[in-house]
């Protein structure tokens, strides 16, 4: 593909091209069985609370999340540790539970700070999973090799609401921990990043008792049992946005909700079941982390897109099957995004990952862009590609002049 038709790529759709010095010579980068839920360092460590107010030693991710002017897209990966790298699946053989490696301080630590060491990403997120915190307010689960997560005691009656209780942040000391040694490690090098999951998607596996591919249960007590799905999704809402606050205030400079399973709701479903839940977590978290970028992700967004930004979030986290020229008509200049390379392209000749980035970067405009795959890493994903795209993301170069006009077309240099 030529500049030329990247620039006729964005513009067509009604978004200009922005102004971005592209170097092709690439920076180089810096250099017992598990028997219960909550296992850690045996010597716990008090959480100081940091800071929340922005300053312009801000990292770089949370300056692009807040629409700050910029030098480049910053940039990280969606499941960035994980076993698409030899160092992780060497450890994971010597800690073959999941759980054991995702509440173990010293475990969640090494495994946050693998991808930093090998590639430098201006975000570094915590090694958890979106149900490390059900345990914490009345939801045991466990997770099988072959069936993965699985909740014995699910949830669907008025009876079985009584187990929930208010979220005991004690229980998840270990996130905490983790946060506020990634914080002292990366220094202002990165953005240390946390997350959790929206209550829809977290009510999904609640509901369900663990995975499913067609959500009929719960999809079908929207109907039949309406008061106790609301019940449970304001619980969950609750305790979902004192997590959020709880690990803000253990170091995350920024948090991620991923309602992965939002985008199995038809849009006025999610308009009614998910986003008035999200909107409260971010009224709640506004008010005592005004200065916290908060970002949404959802997997099949692009029917949502518009109703994403109306939760009052800070990002958009596109899926790669958006079109990120598109995805920046509909929503405006208003809102950042995040995103959105197929994860797929890691595995084409890393002159395709060039351009296709490239492309992306372009499309997305100077201000409020941060550069991430449209879904996680793949299993299989050489880590030449990862380090390819690290690479990249640190060549681009936004002119300055393009910071002032940021949906203005101007040229596209090499």
């Amino acid at each position: 593909m030529s500049f030329s038709s990247l620039t006729s790529a964005c513009s067509s759709l009604g978004v200009k091209s922005s102004s971005l010095i592209v170097q092709l010579g690439f920076q180089t980068t810096e250099n017992n069985k598990f028997p219960g839920a909550f296992v850690s360092s045996p010597k716990r460590t008090k959480i100081n609370k940091f800071s929340i107010a922005c300053s312009s030693t801000d990292p770089l991710l949370v300056k692009a999340a807040r629409g700050d002017p910029v030098s480049r897209p910053p940039a990280w990966m969606m499941r960035q540790a994980g076993r698409y790298m030899a160092v992780y699946r060497k450890l994971a053989e010597k800690h073959p539970s999941f759980r054991e490696r995702s509440e173990t301080t010293d475990l969640i630590v090494e495994i946050s700070l693998q991808p930093w060491e090998a590639f430098r990403p201006d975000g570094v997120i915590i090694f958890s999973d979106i149900l490390t915190p059900l345990p914490a307010f009345g939801v045991p689960f466990d997770i099988e090799e072959v069936r993965g997560p699985v909740i014995q005691s699910p949830i669907r009656s008025e009876d079985d609401l009584k187990a929930l209780h208010p979220i005991d942040l004690e229980k998840l000391h270990f996130v905490g921990e983790s946060l506020k040694i990634l914080r002292q490690e990366v220094g202002g090098h990165a953005a240390v990043l946390g997350f959790v999951g929206a209550p829809w998607t977290i009510a999904t596996y609640i509901v369900e008792g663990g995975t499913t591919r067609t959500y009929t249960t719960i999809k079908s007590m929207c109907h039949t049992a309406p008061n106790l799905l609301r019940t449970l999704l304001s619980h969950l809402t609750k305790a979902i946005s004192e997590y959020i606050i709880y690990q803000v205030e253990s170091g995350a400079h920024c948090i991620q909700i991923f309602d992965s399973w939002g985008g199995q709701l038809p849009p006025d479903m999610w308009e009614q079941w998910s986003k008035p839940y999200i909107t409260e977590i971010v009224s709640v978290v506004r008010n005592k982390c005004p200065k916290t970028p908060l970002v949404l992700y959802i997997n099949g967004n692009g029917g949502l897109l518009e109703r994403m930004k109306g939760t009052g979030v800070d990002v958009i986290g596109l899926d790669w099957t958006v079109d990120m020229a598109d995805a920046r008509k509909r929503l405006g200049s208003d809102i950042s995004v995040q995103g959105n390379v197929d994860p797929a392209y890691l595995f084409s000749p890393l002159s395709a990952v060039t351009k296709e980035i490239q492309r992306v970067v372009k499309c997305a405009g100077p201000r409020g862009h941060i550069l991430n795959l449209g879904h996680g890493v793949l299993v299989g994903t050489p880590e030449e590609a990862v380090a390819h795209f690290f690479d990249v993301s640190k060549s681009l170069n936004y002119d300055g002049s393009s910071q002032n006009h940021s949906m203005e077309e101007s040229k596209l240099l090499v």
